[in-house]
């Protein structure tokens, strides 16, 4: 960000590198498991449909959204949007995908702490996102140390953002896992471990993106540190 510097490239560079990593997985890990199709015959739609229903859900709604994993549980609208490489498709890799987005309704349903939190802190995270990067370089140019701490303390909540993203994510993955198991929708041996690859996979993209933000708040920091030493 602004500029390439020694710790743009020790710490910034590395944690990208990380995250492209992460999303070349998940994508060729999906692809793979989108080969291998449920012998049940259930679609991503029908699976999300169906645990909502027995969680008591009806007012849930599903929809098919446009894009390639674009798949996302919306509270303001109470509505699990699938995409469309999930919604029609019977493979193990887009029941998984399903099942886990019902997982954030019924989180949702439930009042999970986690959950909560993160719906609570978006508007926060979103001017912090926004605006933080201006009050650094500004910051930092004009060297008006106030500017980079606040801008420093407001990028920090994107961070926290992410940190409380871990939990919300890793438990709808087994709630997801747990449900496909429990009512025999994925065969245990031969489709469940399809099913939890992708969501594993998924899952480490929340973690590098975490690492990534923690590396920018560390440069910021270690170039504050500097500048003032000299």
């Amino acid at each position: 960000m602004f500029w390439i510097d020694y710790w743009y490239i020790v710490l910034v560079l590395p944690a990208m590198i990380l995250g492209l990593i992460a999303q070349v997985k998940v994508k060729s890990t999906f692809e793979k498991y989108s080969t291998v199709y449920s012998r049940r015959g259930y679609t991503g739609a029908d699976i999300a449909r169906r645990i909502l229903d027995k969680n008591g859900l009806y007012d849930v709604r599903v929809e098919r959204i446009a894009g390639h994993l674009t798949d996302h549980f919306d509270p303001r609208e109470n509505v699990v949007r699938l995409s469309e490489s999930v919604y029609d498709s019977s493979s193990v890799a887009s029941i998984g995908v399903a099942a886990h987005e019902v997982g954030h309704a019924i989180q949702y349903a439930k009042n999970y702490a986690p959950m909560k939190v993160r719906s609570a802190i978006i508007p926060v995270t979103r001017f912090g996102s926004t605006v933080a990067p201006l009050l650094i370089m500004l910051g930092f140019f004009a060297w008006i140390e106030p500017l980079i701490i606040v801008g420093v303390a407001l990028y920090s909540t994107i961070a926290v953002f992410q940190l409380v993203t871990l939990p919300v994510e890793f438990n709808a993955s087994r709630r997801a896992l747990a449900t496909l198991d429990r009512e025999g929708i994925l065969d245990r041996e031969s489709e469940l471990s399809g099913a939890k690859r992708v969501l594993s996979a998924a899952a480490m993209t929340y973690v590098t993106a975490l690492i990534m933000s923690l590396a920018y708040i560390l440069r910021f920091l270690l170039l504050f540190a500097g500048r003032r030493r000299d």
